[in-house]
């Protein structure tokens, strides 16, 4: 039979299997391996420490309370300048061997992975940072049916190595959520315009739909992502994928009642971190907080970033 587009090749018609199995005897694998260099712990042409080195865009599966959820990973350890590279493989080893594990949370899950990693590579420190989304059911606030949605969840774990015992140095959590911000400066105008300050209905702006996330450093013990979320919510006009036409009045009426620029949002995230963490969280705990505002009538986006610390947020000395 002639090979051509769609035609089924002799060695296809003998039932060639083209699936990945053994062409080569565990002999000579055997054999090779006892011969072979290992590329990796040649001296470098160069002999220069590198900070960084690892896999990123690589989707790791973590088993949490809320099932088996996806997020895209980047894995890295130090290098030592003698050698010219790492073991690439060996953190494959380690991400598919956490597979079939449950764990608490996903910080618990990163420290793990970061830990294991670095046990199993020759330099002395090692980061991991895992993003992704979590499912929130929400209800809608006048009809009560649930709404299935979305949050950005992100993690990132520093841990180092000090005579063959591995520390966690630092670990990061994150929480994001969309919501929607209205412009205070066009309901100024429209107030001085038609002079209807009285006037009880908030006056017309334009409004757009804006993400924030706040992100929570410490070497101690960090909240569940659930408060980290609740503080969003509280401070913004977090929104949701089903809203029925009373939750869409209600949301747009809040929203046009309290106007928040992305600083605004910015600001009062940070305010309302300071009155959920003081006290629970070490004074020096960092926060970061970066907020984006998908402009509808500019064709610029409008951001906001802010790092600071618990310490300054609450106002203590």
């Amino acid at each position: 039979m002639d090979n051509g587009p769609g035609v089924v090749s002799v060695d296809e018609a003998r039932g060639l299997d083209m699936s990945l199995g053994k062409n080569i005897s565990e002999h000579e694998h055997q054999r090779v391996l006892e011969c072979c260099v290992d590329v990796p712990s040649e001296e470098p042409s160069f002999p220069i420490h590198l900070g960084e080195v690892g896999i990123s865009n690589k989707t790791v599966w973590a088993r949490l309370p809320e099932g088996l959820l996806p997020f895209t990973a980047r894995l890295t350890v130090d290098l030592p300048s003698n050698l010219r590279g790492i073991h690439m493989s060996r953190m494959e080893e380690v991400i598919s061997s956490l597979y079939g594990l449950e764990f608490n949370n996903l910080p618990d899950y990163a420290v793990a992975l970061v830990r294991e990693v670095i046990d199993h590579q020759d330099g002395k420190t090692g980061l991991v940072n895992l993003q992704g989304k979590m499912p929130v059911l929400r209800e809608t606030s006048v009809p009560g049916k649930p709404s299935l949605d979305t949050i950005d969840l992100e993690v990132e774990v520093e841990v180092g190595k000090e005579k063959g015992t591995v520390a966690v140095v630092r670990v990061m959590l994150g929480v994001g959520v969309n919501h929607i911000t209205v412009c205070p400066c066009t309901q100024a105008y429209n107030r001085v315009l038609f002079e209807s300050e009285a006037q009880p209905c908030p006056l017309p702006s334009h409004s757009q739909r804006s993400f924030t996330q706040l992100r929570i450093e410490t070497d101690g013990e960090l909240p569940p992502y659930a408060e980290i979320l609740k503080c969003l919510e509280s401070a913004l006009h977090v929104t949701q994928d089903l809203l029925k036409r009373r939750d869409e009045a209600e949301i747009v009426l809040k929203s046009h009642r309290h106007p928040q620029f992305a600083e605004d949002a910015v600001r009062e995230t940070a305010l309302t971190a300071g009155k959920m963490f003081g006290g629970k969280l070490a004074d020096e705990t960092r926060i970061y907080i970066e907020s984006i505002s998908l402009e509808s009538i500019h064709i610029h986006d409008v951001t906001c970033r802010l790092v600071t610390t618990l310490r300054e947020v609450t106002g203590k000395k």
